[in-house]
């Protein structure tokens, strides 16, 4: 991870994933834009990769831009949509109804 604090980052990552509250998600873009690494998406998917279980962060929460969800990973479509996270009909999520805002809770 050049020019990124490797703990920091994770810690940064886990904090924002471990606030995501059932039936909203965050894209990975998203999460590196809150943590000032805009162009560190594809490492917030890295970190997620390697959470371990005992952290019980909802990586689940977390899809790419467009929606899409884990490609080896076909039970999330499952368990967002059991905690009410919506679905266009092509099976993507619909971003605009679902995309947590998580700069509007920091400021309450």
């Amino acid at each position: 991870m050049l020019g990124v604090d490797s703990a920091a980052f994770r810690q940064d990552v886990y904090s924002i994933v471990a606030a995501i509250p059932r039936g909203k998600v965050m894209s990975y873009g998203q999460i590196a834009e809150l943590i000032g690494r805009p162009q560190n998406a594809r490492l917030v998917g890295n970190v997620l990769r390697g959470a371990t279980t005992e952290l019980a962060l909802p990586c689940h929460r977390v899809v790419n831009s467009q929606g899409r969800t884990a490609p080896h990973w076909p039970a999330q479509q499952e368990i967002l949509a059991a905690e009410g996270v919506a679905f266009k009909s092509s099976g993507l999520v619909d971003m605009r109804k679902c995309r947590w805002n998580y700069e509007e809770w920091a400021d309450e």
